[in-house]
């Protein structure tokens, strides 16, 4: 058996406003313009990453039908059925729900509950053709970002350049090393600063502070603020698809590389 060729990748904080669904959004896209065939998964049931792609219209009809992640957590189906063609090639979305809001009481009596998620998406890895997988978690640490992480190879940790940007940082390497001991290979790949304003000293001190947990990568790749990402979002498109000489579209795409770059170091140790 050669080694896998998907590389599932959750976005992940306990902290809401870390810019973790932009993220993870831009990311996937800049990975598609590369060449490469992404799949996206709305874990959140905020729908941001499904609004990053279509309409309000078309989210909700999503979000109130029979085609989104709810619909197959609940039922435990294979996910192959419950992915939806977004406008952009090579980029594919499976849409969330609100009624994710209650997928820890669906999960809660579920035979290895922790396991739903990755048994869903076992068909979409062997023969989906997707190059990557990436997950956009629910700013909690329950069950379900749980069976996020556990279905996933990598974790993203986007973290906010601002004075309360750190909070619950040590919590979530708390929880990452709990689900390791369910997935011993599930690995960090990497801390994301986002919304960093150069005028002020906050994106330095974040990235003193988070240097200070030995063993764990900070990209290099700053995200700073930018209105054109507000812009993109409000017109349901990406920020290079929205506005590609944004200087936040540039920023992506060096992030996107810079993932690449450390999923195949990884596969080298």
């Amino acid at each position: 058996m050669t080694e896998k060729r998907v590389k599932t990748i959750a976005f992940a904080n306990n902290k809401g406003g870390s810019g973790k669904t932009t993220t993870c959004a831009n990311v996937g896209y800049s990975l598609s313009l590369l060449g490469r065939r992404v799949l996206l998964i709305d874990g959140d049931m905020q729908l941001n990453l499904t609004l990053s792609f279509f309409p309000e219209d078309e989210v909700m009809d999503y979000a109130c039908g029979e085609k989104n992640l709810y619909a197959a957590m609940k039922k435990e189906d294979d996910l192959w059925d419950y992915v939806v063609h977004t406008p952009y090639e090579n980029l594919d979305l499976v849409p969330s729900s609100t009624l994710m809001s209650g997928i820890e009481y669906e999960l809660f009596a579920k035979w290895q509950r922790e396991l739903i998620l990755s048994r869903s998406l076992k068909r979409l890895k062997e023969e989906g053709g997707y190059d990557y997988i990436l997950i956009d978690a629910p700013p909690t640490l329950g069950g379900w970002v749980m069976n996020i992480l556990c279905a996933s190879d990598y974790v993203i940790l986007p973290v906010e350049a601002s004075p309360w940007g750190l909070f619950g940082v040590a919590n979530m390497f708390e929880f990452l090393d709990n689900v390791k001991r369910l997935v011993p290979e599930l690995a960090l790949l990497g801390v994301a600063i986002t919304k960093l304003d150069a005028r002020k000293n906050y994106g330095r001190q974040t990235l003193e502070a988070l240097q200070a947990y030995e063993e764990v990568n900070v990209f290099r790749t700053l995200i700073r603020v930018d209105s054109e990402i507000e812009w993109a979002q409000d017109n349901s498109r990406p920020v290079m698809a929205h506005k590609k000489s944004a200087r936040s579209a540039g920023e992506y795409l060096e992030l996107a590389k810079e993932v690449e770059e450390y999923v195949c170091r990884s596969k080298q140790h």
